[in-house]
C-alpha cells in the first residue's frame, strides 16, 4: 500500500479564526491537499480539495464564501490535475472519503463519477438542511450523481484495518478522520479540519470556526493520544507540516 499527498488548492483566511488574539487585519495562508492511498483492493482518495473553477472565478464557484475564505491557487494545483503526475486520472479512483463537506474538501468530487464517495450520515443530514449554505455547505460541490455511502460509527473501509475511518465530530457533525496503517511508514492520522493546525492539537484549542467548541476540544485531546503514541497526525491546513511531508518524499508505504 502507497500514500501520496496531492495539492488541493491553497486559502487566504483571517489570522484569528486560527490563533486567539492576533489582530482581524492579520492574514494566514492555508494549503489545501488531498491523500491518496493505493491499496491493493482499489485506488482511494481522502479529501479532494478545491474545484479548479474556484481559482478563476472564486465567487461564481463559492458566492459569498470567497471573501471569507479567498482561493489564492492555480488551477494546477487541484487534485484532479495533480493526478496526471502519478500517471492517474479521474476515472482510476475507486473510492472518495470525504472529511466532510465544505468545498475546499470535497471541490473535486464531481470528477470522480465511478466512485463510490464515503461520508458520515450526520455530514450528508447537515448539508441538507435548509440553513446548510450558511454553515459552508454549497450544494453544487457536494451533491453528486451517485450520492453517498454512509456510516454512523468506526468503519474500516477493506475490512483489513489499513484505512479505518473515526467520527470525531466537533468542526462538523460528521467530521470524520481516517486512521492509516502503513507497513514501512507507520501510522498516520488524516486529520483534515479535526486538527486544521499542528497548534490546534498542541493548545488543545479549535477555531473559532467551529460547530461544536467541547466536540471539537474532545476530538483534538483524541488526535494529541494518537501522536503521543507515536503517529503522524496530517492536519488540515499547516504550512509546515504540509511542506515537510512534500520534501519527505512523494509517498508513504
Amino acid at each position: 500500500m502507497k500514500m501520496h499527498f496531492l495539492a488541493g488548492g491553497r486559502l487566504r483566511m483571517r489570522r484569528s479564526v486560527f490563533v486567539p488574539g492576533v489582530g482581524k487585519e492579520e492574514t494566514i495562508e492555508l494549503p489545501v491537499h488531498a491523500t491518496l492511498i493505493r491499496h491493493r483492493q482499489g485506488n482511494v482518495l481522502f479529501d479532494t480539495g478545491c474545484n479548479p473553477e474556484a481559482a478563476t472565478d472564486p465567487e461564481a464557484r463559492w458566492g459569498g464564501l470567497a471573501k471569507v475564505m479567498t482561493p489564492i491557487f492555480d488551477p494546477e494545483q487541484t487534485v484532479v490535475r495533480q493526478l496526471a503526475a502519478l500517471g492517474l486520472e479521474a476515472g482510476d479512483i475507486d473510492v472518495v472519503i470525504c472529511s466532510h463537506l465544505h468545498p475546499d474538501h470535497c471541490g473535486c468530487n464531481q470528477y470522480f463519477g465511478r466512485a463510490t464517495i464515503l461520508c458520515h450520515e450526520a455530514e450528508v443530514a447537515a448539508a441538507k438542511t435548509d440553513a446548510a449554505e450558511n454553515q459552508g455547505y454549497l450544494k453544487p460541490e457536494w451533491d453528486q450523481p451517485q450520492g453517498f455511502q454512509t456510516f454512523g460509527a468506526e468503519h474500516d473501509v477493506f475490512g483489513d484495518g489499513h484505512i479505518v475511518l473515526l467520527p470525531m465530530p466537533g468542526h462538523t457533525p460528521g467530521m470524520t478522520v481516517a486512521h492509516v496503517s502503513l507497513r514501512d511508514s507507520g501510522t498516520f492520522v488524516l486529520a483534515s479540519d479535526a486538527a486544521p493546525l499542528q497548534a490546534n492539537i498542541d493548545a488543545g484549542v479549535a477555531p473559532r470556526n467551529t460547530w461544536n467548541m467541547e466536540l471539537a476540544a474532545a476530538a483534538l485531546a483524541r488526535l494529541k493520544a494518537f501522536r503521543d503514541k507515536g503517529a503522524t497526525i496530517v492536519s488540515g491546513h499547516d504550512e509546515a507540516q504540509w511542506q515537510a511531508l512534500r520534501k519527505g518524499g512523494e509517498f508513504y508505504e
